[in-house]
């Protein structure tokens, strides 16, 4: 018989028929008792001839009786309290719950035909720097200008947005910016609701606005003039940029904008001198024809192109070759695909649906000038062998795992980059006095806007914008915020009527 009824007596009570299984440890039969007494099993002292029951002692040596009685000792514990607040379990938890759990940040309500621009302030709500230069920047949104009545508008929204999780009414802002832009206050004739607008022009409104009221941030060491890039042919581009409203001391001409030398030759005669011009630059174009598979493929048809005019060694209009490439790469790089074109055959605006693959890292120091390539050299090595090391680490890792090892290796300790060797990092000059370009010409995408329809004055636009220190992202349908992982954002390169990316925002790789 492995099973037998036992009683218990225990602080003056007496607990019979409990079952005792001799097949078991006796660390069973005590956490029987904690359920019925409280009293924790590493407490209890239970009488038996010649001692008290230990954990490891054999009960069928103990030739125990059905009925037999036991004596306990030993005082009850506190019995856990209830928890103060109800446990909430995910599928009961409200939106707004789910949100504050998650640090989801807050979405923007639809008024109208309003996601063009709600899709483009969420994903320059990415950009750290237009924060500070948001919140640094004065008066209120009652001002004699409407350009910095908008920029003020702006400020407001993005604080009150960052304090409330729920959607958020932008109802001043988009008042402000009607205000300003009339264009985007056309309504249907028939209907009368607000048209639908094309999200690219939002996103450059909003940039020339900004470019023209925030100012830079003060960077110990630089320089706003074009002497501050160290050599005549990099002063160039700098002046070109520094003569554009705003100058180097705007926050957007520093962090958004570069600049692109654009060389023009005549390709029937190859005397002629060619033209040389600096131009400063908000958003690369990635151009899409018949071939066009990739992203790099895109910039270089659109950095590349045949144009016919007046050639004053001929006499004619001849056919000229236009070059251009990169002097100056910003910290932040906008990239738009020309999907849209004017179907002359049907009047009326179509889309272009090819699928373009576009790179989580995205690589340009081919679309750069030779010399600028060579400045960019020391913070790409360094990147690369940053890289690297950290593959290696996490092979090296499986490895000590599968060895059993708990203590790092010296490999492991030596190997990697660290943020002393990005502080040791030599650059060129120029970059360490022109704080807001980007050093290494490797960019991290950051932030994606979405088209879905045939047309940009018709269908949906969505922001998909990556959290900050994960590779997880937030989806942003207007006031619907939700979270999605890296493959979601790859599947957004078009090929059909799902999301396609229209305008790419990327982040200058960080050296630390």
């Amino acid at each position: 018989m492995s099973t037998i009824n036992v009683s218990v007596k225990w602080n003056g009570k007496k607990f019979d028929n409990l079952t005792l299984d001799l097949d078991e440890s006796p660390l069973m039969f005590k956490s029987q008792l904690f359920s019925i007494t409280g009293v924790d099993p590493s407490r209890q002292k239970i009488l038996i001839k010649g001692g008290t029951l230990k954990d490891d002692t054999d009960l069928k040596q103990l030739n125990l009786k059905d009925g037999h009685a036991f004596m306990m000792l030993g005082t009850a514990g506190e019995l856990p309290k209830a928890p103060e607040k109800k446990v909430v379990f995910m599928e009961d938890m409200s939106d707004t719950q789910l949100q504050k759990a998650y640090d989801i940040p807050g979405g923007l309500q639809n008024l109208g035909n309003t996601c063009y621009m709600n899709a483009t302030l969420q994903c320059l709500r990415a950009i750290p720097e237009l924060q500070t230069g948001l919140k640094q920047f004065p008066g209120g949104i009652n001002q004699a200008n409407p350009s910095a009545n908008l920029t003020a508008s702006l400020r407001d929204l993005y604080r009150d947005l960052n304090e409330n999780p729920d959607g958020y009414p932008p109802i001043i802002f988009l008042q402000k910016f009607r205000m300003l832009f009339p264009k985007f206050s056309e309504t249907d004739s028939r209907s009368g609701t607000y048209r639908q607008q094309d999200a690219e022009e939002c996103w450059t409104e909003m940039l020339t606005v900004l470019r023209d009221n925030l100012e830079a941030p003060n960077v110990s060491g630089g320089s706003e003039g074009p002497q501050a890039t160290g050599d005549a042919a990099t002063s160039s581009s700098s002046a070109a940029l520094s003569s554009t409203p705003g100058g180097m001391g705007s926050m957007v001409n520093r962090y958004l904008a570069g600049m692109v030398e654009t060389i023009t030759q005549c390709a029937e005669n190859p005397d002629e001198p060619p033209t040389t011009k600096h131009d400063p630059f908000y958003k690369l174009s990635c151009h899409i024809g018949k071939e066009t598979n990739y992203l790099a493929q895109g910039l270089r048809d659109s950095m590349t192109e045949e144009i016919e005019k007046q050639s004053p060694s001929l006499g004619r209009n001849a056919k000229y070759v236009r070059t251009s490439k990169i002097v100056r790469l910003p910290s932040y790089l906008t990239v738009g695909f020309v999907r849209f074109y004017w179907k002359i055959s049907e009047k009326m605006e179509a889309k272009i649906l090819r699928k373009v693959q576009y790179p989580m890292t995205l690589d340009l120091v081919d679309f750069c000038r030779p010399d600028l390539q060579e400045k960019l050299r020391p913070a790409r090595d360094w990147v690369f062998k940053r890289e690297n090391d950290k593959v290696e680490q996490q092979r090296q890792a499986k490895r000590n795992a599968a060895k059993g090892a708990t203590e790092p290796t010296a490999m492991d300790q030596d190997s990697g980059a660290t943020s002393s060797d990005a502080n040791a990092l030599e650059l060129d000059p120029s970059f360490k006095n022109d704080p807001g370009a980007d050093p290494s010409g490797l960019y991290d995408l950051c932030a994606v806007l979405t088209h879905i329809g045939r047309s940009s004055s018709s269908g949906h636009y969505i922001a998909w914008v990556r959290k900050q220190t994960t590779d997880d992202w937030f989806k942003f349908d207007d006031d619907t915020v939700s979270m999605v992982k890296t493959d979601d954002i790859k599947k957004l390169d078009g090929g059909g009527d799902w999301h396609t990316a229209y305008i790419c925002l990327y982040r200058s790789k960080m050296l630390e």
